[in-house]
């Protein structure tokens, strides 16, 4: 892709993610969305694979479904109570249409076909772009007016997600499915505590986001799209293999890594609002996607291939490891002694 029109890109989709977090008014939020979705098109269809502009065609078509939800939700609470700001959602049927179109946009159970299907059809650096930096704005948008929204759909739905997250990514051998379960389970995490505490929700995904940016921008690193080139790839770089194999268990939440601390706040804060149960059901389906990051994993750094000739061994890579992968692994393990700190700054 011509070096200016990915800037262009780049920076619209910069926009789009400013203008839907720092406004009030829901038309200017909207905007925000639809800028959003048409920078990354051209980006996610640039290999003019097939599969590529398949996936741009779906991710295409579910959200301007959904941005047309956002906009009817919030046309029918200005019809209602004649207020435009983000804050002031009061209306129940606005409440609810507002619910279905951000998890449209999220990709939360029962709207999460599209995601696994678009983040195969993508590359990885484009893939990271979809599961960190394109959820911001909806999450934001749900943080914003998660007083009106109903707790009991949000945990249905948060519950659905980690279930299906979680089943659906046992199977996978495509790293980028996995990764894709692994989002939808995340944000299930996330749903179920937005309506209790939503700066928590917001600590897991600022936690998520940088966990899947390490194993992200570490696959790419070592260009591994599936598990079968995963089993190859430790004669390539043997200390950023080892080295995902901490980020993948940190992803799982694991302690003592940084991902066991929004799982052990968000535990400590569902059993606090005496939703004890479904603590226990969300932290029971966690294992699931423990048992896909442990097979990653084990794909990673313990098995070894069969020694065939199907099975070429890659040429040990001589350049370093980019800076941003070793900074944000580190960040991925080294968190948790200092969560007082990170607490007292959220």
């Amino acid at each position: 892709m011509n070096p200016q029109a990915k800037l262009i890109f780049t920076l619209s989709l910069t926009l789009g993610t400013t203008l839907t977090i720092s406004s009030n008014h829901w038309i200017m939020a909207w905007t925000g969305l639809e800028i959003n979705t048409l920078a990354i098109l051209p980006l996610i269809s640039k290999s003019h694979h097939p599969r590529a502009i398949e996936a741009a065609t779906k991710y295409f078509l579910v959200q301007a479904a959904a941005s047309a939800l956002v906009l009817f939700s919030s046309m029918t609470n200005a019809w209602h109570t004649g207020q435009w700001d983000i804050t002031q959602l009061s209306h129940p049927t606005s409440c609810l249409i507002l619910t279905v179109a951000l998890a449209m946009k999220l990709g939360l159970v029962p709207f999460h076909f599209w995601f696994p299907e678009v983040l195969q059809g993508s590359s990885l650096i484009v893939g990271l772009l979809l599961s960190t930096l394109m959820k911001f704005p909806p999450i934001t948008l749900l943080y914003l007016t998660s007083p009106s929204l109903k707790p009991s759909i949000l945990t249905t739905m948060a519950i659905l997600s980690a279930a299906l997250g979680g089943w659906m990514g046992l199977n996978q051998t495509q790293t980028r499915k996995i990764l894709a379960f692994s989002s939808i389970s995340h944000l299930g995490w996330m749903a179920i505590i937005i309506a209790y505490s939503p700066k928590l929700a917001l600590l897991n995904f600022y936690l998520y986001t940088l966990m899947t940016a390490a194993v992200f921008l570490s696959l790419n690193s070592i260009k591994a799209l599936k598990l079968s080139t995963l089993m190859t790839t430790w004669t390539k770089t043997p200390s950023l293999n080892a080295i995902l194999l901490l980020t993948l268990l940190s992803l799982a939440g694991l302690p003592p890594l940084t991902g066991f601390l929004p799982k052990w706040l968000i535990i400590q804060e569902l059993t606090k609002q005496e939703v004890a149960l479904a603590a226990t059901i969300i932290a029971l389906l966690s294992l699931l996607g423990l048992f896909f990051y442990l097979r990653l994993a084990y794909c990673a750094t313990i098995t070894l291939p069969p020694h065939t000739t199907n099975h070429m061994k890659q040429w040990y890579n001589t350049k370093p490891t980019n800076t941003m992968v070793a900074v944000l692994t580190t960040m991925s393990l080294m968190l948790l002694p200092i969560s007082p700190i990170i607490l007292a700054v959220v």
